[in-house]
């Protein structure tokens, strides 16, 4: 091994969306199997659950819990009927706390425990279906959000964990108050902090941390850079710079096939060119022959014909992008083989 090899400093930007971040979760496990590692990782909305996921989760491997995620579509069967996914979105209010409090306690809660358990029998998802009918609500027109704070968090991740694992990890969220973008290391990473980077406006409340109420950093920023700017974060000195970004893909934008289709497109629609423009700004301003950008096409990989079906909720959906995901960072892995690190090599992460 040279010492250029063992001084190699390597970082992964994880970025936003929802219903189709299995792709992310596939790529993350293809470089569990390729024991491709990274130094630094950064994520932002929905790619903080699958980086956390992917670093700190609370039962069996990384692998195990990515592939769970996957599997926590809802059966093609219910979803052609009505397509929400109950299982991740819950109903808000102290009532439906109380509910989810007596069946489905945080540690033994359905989403990781039962219905993303490895059980794709049709059943189980009706069962879960009726369990979420059956849960009360306070929601009205007071609320400020459709849904309760991701309360599968702590079934899910392992937040004691989090400051000790091996790479530095930073997530961001909004913070409204002061109107400026904040981002937590892993030395401070709590549920609540996950959660706030997670409130996307109107389907969630703005968390509150002492005082301050913050939305989804995605909302505003899909891309994460921060931690690799030089004056805004520590870790400018990385040589090899990877990110799985799924929002900035115009094949994105198309002709909804429904009224739901339609809602789901007016959140993507305006992060898709948010997304792009980031990208651009950061190779033109903060890339340099010393590092490298790599971007995998993880969009880029889904078939034509599959497309319109990207941001559904579907068992069927959601188990095909994780299958894309890890077959495209699987080839990227081969291909660039040179700048990635792998195990072997050691970490230089502090």
């Amino acid at each position: 091994m040279t010492q250029a090899a063992a001084t190699k400093k390597t970082g992964l930007v994880l970025g936003g969306g929802a219903p189709n971040s299995p792709l992310i979760a596939g790529a993350l496990a293809a470089f569990l199997d390729q024991e491709v590692e990274f130094d630094v990782i950064s994520a932002s909305g929905a790619g903080v659950l699958m980086g956390l996921l992917y670093t700190a989760p609370l039962e069996g491997t990384p692998r195990e819990a990515l592939k769970r995620w996957a599997d926590a579509g809802v059966a093609d069967s219910i979803y052609k009927m009505m397509p929400v996914n109950y299982k991740i979105f819950h109903k808000p209010g102290n009532q439906a706390d109380a509910y989810r409090n007596v069946f489905a306690p945080p540690a033994g809660n359905p989403l990781f425990a039962g219905m993303m358990g490895g059980s794709q029998a049709p059943w189980a998802d009706w069962t879960q279906l009726l369990m979420s009918t059956m849960s009360p609500s306070n929601l009205s027109a007071k609320s400020l959000g459709l849904c309760a704070h991701a309360p599968f968090l702590e079934g899910a991740v392992d937040f004691s964990a989090i400051a000790g694992m091996k790479p530095a990890f930073y997530i961001n969220a909004y913070n409204l108050n002061q109107q400026t973008m904040r981002i937590w290391g892993k030395h401070e990473i709590q549920a609540q902090h996950v959660r706030a980077a997670l409130s996307f406006p109107f389907l969630y409340a703005p968390t509150e941390i002492d005082g301050e109420d913050y939305i989804e950093g995605a909302a505003l920023e899909t891309l994460n850079f921060d931690p690799f700017i030089e004056g805004c974060g520590e870790h400018h000195d990385v040589d090899t710079l990877v990110v799985l970004d799924i929002l900035g893909d115009e094949r994105l934008l198309r002709k909804p096939r429904n009224l739901y289709d339609a809602w789901v497109g007016s959140m993507i629609t305006p992060l898709v060119r948010v997304s792009q423009n980031q990208l651009r700004l950061f190779e033109l301003e903060h890339t340099s022959p010393k590092r490298s950008l790599l971007k995998l096409e993880l969009m880029a990989a889904v078939p034509d014909q599959h497309l319109p079906y990207t941001m559904d909720w579907s068992t069927s959906n959601m188990q095909l992008l994780f299958d894309v995901g890890y077959k495209a960072a699987t080839r990227f892995c081969r291909q660039h083989s040179a700048l990635l690190r792998y195990a072997e090599e050691g970490s230089v992460a502090a």
